[in-house]
């Protein structure tokens, strides 16, 4: 029989529960950058594990030199990479103009100017159009400053970030074997090896795919970037940099770096005939693009899902979507790391399960 006491402890219950909900997750949106910061060695954890246990079996280091060796190797290449943007971005930076709100405007007004005459739009009265649109005063070029400021403020505390993670890395690394024997200490008994292989396997399936991420960045880059040369692309370098990047997030990623590459052409070649050399420079360089996102999604992108975490291309497709809409951007992102995950943890604690059965029957 429900009594007036079981109700009302049944109530203080419920409001202690949700009370300690809003609490924790407050108190995880406050840390949310220590959060960031371990997310992130993490990551490099999967990435540098094949380094590592180079350095540690078969050239017999121990743990600690291994793990200073590869961070050392990461480090050298932040450095390098480093000296090689940082030039090239001061001394490109007046001609992209990020930081000028007035010159940027101006060359928006020349590049719709050079498109007004060069398609010859007099017939449907193109200044007419645009001054009842009033485009240009509805476009708020402040936005680009305080873009760029946000990143500077980000690059302001760029050292505190990499010295955490480094730390935070350096840890994880050198003591996993110690994390994995408290970590048994911790879980139930009747559930531990299903934990630890279900660990083992996301941590080998990750591995491949974030490896297999970086190969695909550094191949779209060096494409995009011969794509620039080829067609006399002013900012080749960066400009190809910053598309390749874009590549992190599926599907829109590469759209949108498409139209990156073709803004920052149109703007870089502000002071040349725009009929016969920017217009067409920046038709190519569209058109090259196009070809290779074709070469990587029918070449790198397959052989990523398909073979570092084993999933289907329309799978992985779905799965990207169904987190894009729920999530937006960063779901995108994050999609398949995550799904990858459950798959594994299903099929350690599901096996006769059907459905699951189907899902992960190559993992």
């Amino acid at each position: 029989m429900i009594t007036s006491k079981i109700i009302a402890n049944g109530i203080v219950r419920a409001v202690t529960i949700l009370v300690i909900s809003c609490l924790v997750l407050y108190f995880l949106y406050q840390i949310q950058t220590a959060i960031l910061y371990v997310v992130i060695s993490l990551i490099l954890c999967l990435i540098a594990s094949p380094i590592f246990r180079f350095l540690h079996v078969r050239l017999k280091m121990s743990n600690t030199v291994a793990t200073v060796f590869t961070l050392l190797l990461f480090l050298s290449l932040l450095v390098g990479f480093i000296l090689l943007f940082v030039p090239l971005i001061i001394s490109q930076a007046s001609n992209l103009s990020l930081l000028d709100t007035d010159s940027l405007q101006s060359q928006f007004m020349t590049i719709e100017k050079n498109i007004e005459n060069y398609f010859s739009l007099n017939s449907i009265d193109f200044q007419e159009l645009l001054k009842e649109s009033n485009l240009s005063s509805k476009i708020n070029f402040n936005y680009f400053t305080n873009f760029i400021n946000s990143i500077l403020n980000l690059i302001a505390g760029f050292g505190m970030g990499l010295a955490s993670v480094f730390f935070i890395t350096f840890f994880f690394m050198k003591d996993q074997l110690i994390f994995k024997e408290k970590a048994k200490l911790i879980l139930p008994d009747e559930n531990e090896d299903k934990i630890l292989n279900s660990v083992e396997k996301i941590n080998k399936l990750l591995t491949r795919y974030f490896i297999g991420l970086l190969i695909q960045l550094t191949a779209v880059f060096i494409l995009y970037l011969i794509v620039l040369l080829i067609f006399n692309s002013e900012n080749a370098f960066i400009i190809a940099f910053l598309c390749a990047l874009l590549n992190i997030i599926p599907y829109i990623g590469p759209i949108v770096a498409t139209i990156l590459a073709a803004i920052l052409t149109l703007i870089g070649g502000i002071g040349s005939d725009f009929r016969t050399e920017v217009l067409p420079t920046t038709i190519y360089v569209v058109i090259g693009f196009l070809l290779v996102q074709v070469i990587d999604n029918n070449i790198s992108s397959p052989i990523i899902f398909s073979k570092s975490v084993k999933s289907h291309p329309l799978e992985i497709f779905l799965v990207i979507l169904i987190s894009g809409i729920t999530f937006g951007v960063f779901g995108m992102i994050i999609a398949i790391p995550i799904y990858t995950m459950l798959k594994v943890v299903l099929k350690e604690f599901f096996p006769n399960n059907k459905i699951v059965s189907v899902l992960t029957e190559n993992i």
